[in-house]
């Protein structure tokens, strides 16, 4: 019987094939199209900093000590309302909106199209930075912003506080937000009345008209809402000029980055797991997704390009402002906890709430991003204590649970089965290799290891990077 090749052509005449469609005759590959069949390797892929508990980890830390030989370091989330810390020969310079990678010269530092921008606080968090010391000179020649991202407002601002006490009024509890409008403005993002980066850059009489309408629909909602429409304008205008120089088309920006020359892609995650908008203790959550997924669609990143996830989790735990904490000591260790541990917000300056560390949901943080390694910070802060608990399991009614639990309604009520570890009771800050910890320091790491079936790379024993042990 004759091939398809040649049943296309038979004394000049076209044939048919058995279901009575014409037969056309394929051209030959060529070499290069064969080629496009074969997978290739991604050339760059980007490494991730993620936060496994409720904020606060020291992600700041980790991502500065990265970010030394990085060539690009990326937000793809959250807004202001992140706070990372970061001391570097003896500065402690605190972020916000802008990329701790910033303080890398080298580097350059890029705000995805997930994150929600506030110009006033962008300008003057740098404007505060530089002030503390030389780490930040130059920061507009390294920094590159979205033309996709979205940006937050005074209004929005305004709105998030009004909401929180209509939350206390209504229900007797809030969110416990930090006020910054970042809710507010992903809102408006949903709603598909926000506006982006390239809309300020761009006509500045078309994006005032399209502000005036964004501002009439949050009085419509909210009447008391005390607004300087044409002063906020004129704020902007002046904003658009400074940061016109900085955008760039972000997805193009990344695609190059990824597929082009060898380089080093750094992405730090703000927030953290338990408060993604979907994973988190829901509704005690941000309004981003901080979990891996985050990164694909806040920097327009495909997942093949998503190279080593790492977590960072504190020694202990710790959680901002009001929700379920199962594993919190209201007593004397959560006040020694919390006094060593110097646990006041970088944003809000709040007190933060201590309690033992939580592998269940350490566990449920894994599954969600697929750590490849651990970096567990603070262990320096568990110094002085003679036994140390870990939360290993949960109960409810007596009945174990298998995962964690969504309803937070459930979380509240579960008890804590703990695994008491014997403490140190010696300084672990003098530390630089893993042999130098104590036997002890040693034994609660392999145990977090073996728990989670996570490597522990880099131990946190002090502030600076050079205090971050690597273990591999």
């Amino acid at each position: 019987m004759a091939s398809d090749s040649t049943m296309a052509n038979v004394n000049g005449r076209e044939t048919v094939s058995p279901d009575g469609e014409p037969v056309v005759k394929r051209p030959r590959e060529s070499v290069s199209q064969s080629a496009l069949r074969v997978p290739k390797e991604p050339q760059n892929k980007v490494t991730v900093v993620l936060g496994a508990q409720w904020g606060d980890e020291g992600k700041g830390k980790v991502v500065d000590l990265l970010a030394m030989d990085a060539d690009i370091v990326c937000r793809c989330q959250g807004g202001n309302n992140a706070g990372h810390t970061v001391v570097v020969d003896k500065v402690e310079y605190d972020f916000h909106l802008l990329p701790s990678g910033v303080l890398n010269k080298k580097a350059v530092s890029f705000i995805g199209n997930g994150v929600v921008i506030h110009l006033p606080g962008l300008f003057e968090e740098a404007q505060k930075n530089l002030q503390k010391g030389k780490g930040l000179q130059g920061w507009e020649e390294r920094l590159k912003i979205s033309d996709r991202a979205h940006l937050v407002f005074n209004f929005h601002q305004a709105v998030d506080g009004i909401q929180e006490q209509q939350r206390q009024q209504q229900e007797g509890k809030n969110l416990g937000t930090t006020k910054k409008g970042i809710g507010p403005a992903y809102s408006s993002k949903a709603a598909r009345n926000g506006l982006r980066v390239c809309d300020l850059v761009s006509d500045f009489k078309v994006f005032k008209d399209k502000f005036r309408m964004l501002a009439e629909h949050f009085l419509t909602m909210y009447p008391n809402l005390n607004l300087d429409v044409d002063g906020e304008l004129e704020q902007l205008k002046g904003y658009a000029e400074r940061l016109r120089p900085l955008v760039t088309d972000g997805v193009y920006f990344m695609h190059k980055a990824l597929t082009g020359p060898s380089k080093k892609i750094l992405v730090e995650g703000a927030n953290a797991a338990l408060l993604d908008i979907d994973f988190g203790t829901y509704p005690f959550v941000t309004s981003s997704n901080c979990t891996v997924g985050g990164v694909c669609t806040g920097l327009g990143v495909p997942p093949s390009y998503v190279g080593r996830v790492y977590g960072v989790v504190k020694a202990y735990t710790t959680r901002v402002g009001v929700g379920a904490f199962p594993t919190e000591q209201n007593n004397e260790t959560g006040e020694l906890l919390q006094s060593r541990g110097r646990e006041f917000g970088v944003t809000t300056g709040r007190r933060r709430r201590c309690g033992w560390l939580d592998l269940i949901l350490v566990r449920y943080a894994h599954m969600v991003n697929g750590f490849s390694a651990i970096a567990l910070t603070k262990l320096d802060i568990l110094d002085t204590l003679s036994e140390i608990k870990v939360g290993v399991a949960y109960t409810v009614d007596g009945k174990s649970l298998p995962s964690f639990p969504a309803n937070m309604d459930v979380l509240t009520r579960v008890s804590v089965d703990y695994e008491t570890l014997p403490g140190w009771c010696c300084s672990t800050e003098s530390a630089r290799r893993f042999e130098e910890l104590p036997l002890k320091a040693q034994s609660y790491i392999r145990f977090i290891e073996d728990f989670l079936q996570v490597p522990v790379k880099w131990v946190g024993v002090g502030k600076s990077r050079e205090s971050m042990v690597k273990l591999f």
